[in-house]
């Protein structure tokens, strides 16, 4: 975001009314209007998101449009000089009815050019001021600038704390020669207690009081009380036996299956207890079950990180994911069903009838998100099915999304433990979402339901053995990237199973893979609609030729897609990859959208296209061939911009500044040095390059 000094605002805000001063006509001038007013705090309205005339549906269905709306920040509308405002109030408040909780702004602003009325949403702050008096407001504006109103759930303290302690723990014990399996299954069971404990499955704090009542300070008891804890948790209360211990009595009997297994408990020092009740002190409740990931990335060595291909997936990359590809369409649809009391109880069905498959799950971030937003789309239908009540007879017969409707394929056996419990997790977190917003508590124990999280090969596997294809409706995620120059020899064997061995599908990314398996999984069933993540690598050069002619000669269309934009987690070793995410069916869609990026950093701009390539642009299926011969009549090419000259073009900035500084004749023919789709300044080592390299 821009960075100016509230003087430099005050003195822009001035410049703003000094311009608009006496201004009445709403439609002749409302967008330039509001251009300015965000440009009085730095803002670029292309650049950052910020849309005119945003179309959303109204309550009952109708469309409707915002007059100027940048999603997540501030919803504004315009009347002509002179009217009443309360009516655009009116009408701004409805927007939010149909809107997904992602696209919430912070404030709604009204203004008829001579008058502002705000409201921020978070604190129901009001006010309202005349536009001379704007220059003395501008702090009311203040979250237009202000970073820490964008952060999201794992960018909390918490979340990367409750990491590094677990990660800390982990290390010791593995350290301490108590590894595989058993330290995996260990570490995934005390993950759930810890949430458990702090966010209602348990009486609150019960654990953490055992474990640091009834355990001896040098941690020699603590690996029998643990695996006596996990035998309670795992036995329903009437086998439990009378003389239990009263404090281990209280504790709820959970099933699902994740403290079943009988495994040899481990050995704890003092240091480790230590560790463990330091990560107990944190409040597990404010923790997002998508912290898995970074926690996973946070145990792994950099040889595993570059060797799985894995790279932990932010929230909000997540949402880049799965609004376009079924979120979007299920809050339009919501929207047009909302006044029909049959038309919204057959909507509530098809949200619990939905399934989902991450076919390289990882520790199941997109799956938890997606299982979120699922639920709180459906708490919204429950309240558009009962109107004002805040009470709720049973809401155990009302809550009908489960998790259940997650898939995953996930080759390694730690994160595929930690999907499918941060899944239960995130069902608690909504069912106390439920409980809150109708006035009834539930939790569902024991636990019944649970994601299908499969532990193999998702190239190897077949999908339909995990869920038949009648039965899928979408196909999202994060597959490993890897470039064909890092594959090792046995993910070479398996690109040639599902590729080929011809010489070009050999340059292609392992990430391919996915897309193929995909589109052949499709065929099985149109219907499904799949999103991936990939690096750019697929949208460019050499790769999209024998990667899109394939699909699209199997039927696949491409029907939304993000232009290159810079990949940002919260995970260690964070993956410095450019990616494309591009969502495709074997049907195309009537309104296909691009979201193209004026810089890597920040925030899309959607455009509407009549097609999609391969290239991700708006144009025909057209592809730029390779070729070995030169076009008749044309000289030979013997050498493309490869740069081999041994570094001898290549100059540092303080180079460049030298040879400028003896020769300035050699400025013009010193140019930019680009490769991949990436301006030299986004490279790590930089180099402007002497032109004709």
């Amino acid at each position: 975001m821009p960075h100016l000094s509230w003087n430099e605002i005050q003195d822009r805000a001035v410049e703003f009314v000094s311009k608009w001063q006496g201004e009445t006509y709403e439609k002749g001038e409302s967008q330039s209007f509001w251009s300015d007013f965000l440009n009085v705090y730095g803002i670029d309205r292309k650049r950052f998101g910020a849309f005119f005339e945003y179309a959303i549906k109204k309550n009952g269905g109708s469309q409707g449009f915002i007059d100027m709306f940048w999603p997540g920040k501030i919803l504004a509308e315009q009347k002509s000089g002179g009217r009443d405002l309360s009516k655009a109030n009116v009408q701004a408040f409805e927007y939010l009815h149909n809107m997904p909780d992602h696209d919430l702004p912070q404030a709604i602003v009204v203004s008829d050019f001579a008058t502002f009325q705000l409201v921020n949403l978070n604190t129901r702050e009001r006010s309202e001021f005349a536009l001379e008096d704007f220059p003395k407001h501008v702090k009311e504006f203040a979250f237009l600038i202000e970073q820490t109103s964008e952060r999201l759930a794992e960018e909390d303290p918490v979340n990367r704390k409750a990491a590094e302690a677990m990660a800390s723990l982990h290390n010791q014990l593995r350290d301490d020669n108590y590894s595989g399996h058993e330290l995996e299954l260990l570490l995934v069971r005390l993950v759930f207690c810890m949430f458990a404990d702090d966010s209602g499955i348990f009486e609150r704090g019960v654990f953490e009081k055992y474990i640091y009542e009834r355990t001896e300070v040098d941690g020699s008891d603590l690996g029998p009380r643990l695996g006596k804890t996990f035998e309670v948790l795992n036995t329903p209360l009437d086998k439990r036996q009378g003389s239990l211990d009263e404090d281990l009595a209280g504790l709820p009997y959970v099933n699902g299956g994740l403290f079943a297994e009988y495994t040899r408990m481990p050995d704890f020092t003092f240091k480790m207890r230590d560790e463990l009740l330091n990560a107990m002190h944190l409040d597990w409740s404010k923790v997002s079950p998508a912290i898995f990931g970074s926690m996973f990335q946070g145990v792994m060595d950099e040889k595993q990180r570059r060797n799985l291909g894995a790279h932990y997936t932010s929230e909000k990359n997540i949402l880049k994911v799965i609004k376009p590809l079924f979120l979007d369409d299920l809050y339009d649809e919501f929207a047009s069903v909302r006044r029909s009391k049959k038309k919204l109880a057959e909507f509530h069905d098809k949200l619990a009838s939905l399934t989902f498959l991450d076919p390289a799950c990882g520790c199941g971030n997109f799956l938890v998100i997606t299982y979120r937003e699922l639920r709180r789309l459906e708490h919204k239908v429950l309240e558009a099915t009962y109107g004002n009540q805040t009470l709720l007879t049973d809401v155990t017969d009302n809550i009908k999304v489960n998790v259940d409707q997650m898939y995953g394929i996930e080759i390694e056996e730690f994160p595929a433990l930690i999907a499918q419990t941060a899944l239960w997790l995130t069902d608690h977190q909504m069912n106390n979402e439920a409980s809150q917003q109708f006035g009834h508590h539930y939790a569902r124990l024991p636990l019944i339901a649970s994601a299908t999280i499969v532990n193999e090969n998702a190239l190897t596997k077949d999908w339909a053995e995990v869920i038949k294809p009648a039965n899928l409706n979408y196909i999202l995620g994060n597959p490993p990237f890897i470039g064909h120059q890092w594959r090792n020899t046995e993910q070479a064997a398996v690109m040639s199973d599902i590729w080929g061995k011809g010489g070009a599908f050999r340059r292609l990314d392992f990430v391919t893979c996915w897309f193929k398996k995909a589109t052949e999984y499709m065929k099985l069933n149109p219907k499904i609609q799949t999103a991936l993540v990939a690096t750019n690598s697929i949208s460019q050069g050499e790769q999209v030729a024998p990667l899109w002619s394939v699909l699209f000669d199997d039927g696949a269309q491409i029907n939304f897609a993000h232009h290159t934009f810079q990949w940002k987690n919260d995970a260690k070793g964070v993956a410095g990859v450019h990616c494309v995410i591009v969502g495709f069916a074997l049907f195309g869609k009537s309104q296909k959208r691009i979201f193209d990026y004026p810089d890597i950093k920040s925030d899309p701009i959607e455009i509407f296209a009549k097609n999609i390539n391969g290239y991700l642009a708006d144009a025909p299926n057209v592809f730029i061939i390779s070729r070995s011969k030169a076009p008749s009549g044309l000289p030979e090419l013997v050498k493309g911009s490869q740069p081999t000259d041994g570094g001898n073009l290549l100059l540092n900035e303080a180079e460049k500044t030298a040879l400028i500084a003896r020769e300035p004749l050699a400025a013009k023919y010193v140019r930019e040095f680009r490769g991949g789709g990436r301006p030299y300044q986004q490279y790590p080592q930089v180099l402007p390059v002497a032109q004709g390299c």
